[in-house]
């Protein structure tokens, strides 16, 4: 089966010429549809580099990177912008906008996709926030939660496009032991329910159990 991230002989440095720093080096790695992933290593050691090219949010300097049968290398525009639409994101501070309600953040990501109505975007958006308990807080304003339940708002928009990729860095870092449980537990129900591939940022040794396979990375090396 064709993996759904395979990475061969990938490089990144940040600078130029004398200030050039490798930041990711050689790097292979391939990622099967339906497993769930943990990336895990020191602060600096590349994790979040990885991702972000993963992801099609930073471009690629040097090797190969396929992620869902899309060559990123030298890839146009339209096409980085039809991968990221099958991608998922969760981010450590959530990322909701302040002046949107909970179902209208949730809402965002659907709006790529022109021929649902604003009444169908609504009905999934509320459908969602139902099967993370967050159905009677749809009309919430982001200021009204607490980081749990931000975060399981977020968890919401990453997974309602029904994404076949989704791309989690420090999901769980902001939360206290018991929440960040929860929303782990979430996320890997509803993921394994869509079908949808995880891979995971992390230095959180409290949700290793959630994972087929953990990585480390160090140095900018996969070991």
């Amino acid at each position: 089966m064709t993996p759904v991230i395979s990475i061969r002989q990938l490089n990144h440095a940040f600078g130029n010429g004398a200030l050039s720093k490798p930041v990711l080096n050689n790097i292979d790695l391939d990622i099967h549809a339906g497993e769930i992933v943990l990336l895990m290593g020191p602060s600096g050691s590349g994790k979040t580099t990885l991702l972000t090219l993963i992801g099609g949010l930073r471009s690629l300097q040097s090797g190969h990177l396929t992620v869902l049968d899309q060559t990123l290398h030298n890839s146009s525009t339209a096409a980085l912008r039809q991968v990221r639409s099958q991608i998922g994101f969760i981010f450590q501070a959530h990322n909701l906008l302040r002046c949107l309600t909970a179902w209208e953040n949730v809402s965002m990501p659907l709006k790529l996709h022109h021929h649902l109505s604003s009444q169908k975007r609504k009905q999934r958006s509320h459908a969602i926030l139902d099967q993370v308990g967050m159905g009677s807080r749809a009309d919430y304003y982001p200021d009204s939660l607490s980081g749990g339940q931000k975060q399981r708002v977020a968890i919401s928009r990453a997974l309602v496009n029904h994404p076949k990729l989704i791309l989690a860095d420090e999901p769980t870092a902001a939360l206290d032991g018991k929440s960040g449980q929860e929303v782990m537990t979430l996320l890997q129900y509803l993921a394994k329910q869509q079908g949808s591939t995880i891979l995971i940022v992390t230095h959180d040794n409290r949700i290793l159990d959630v994972a087929d396979r953990i990585i480390t990375m160090e140095d900018g090396y996969l070991k």
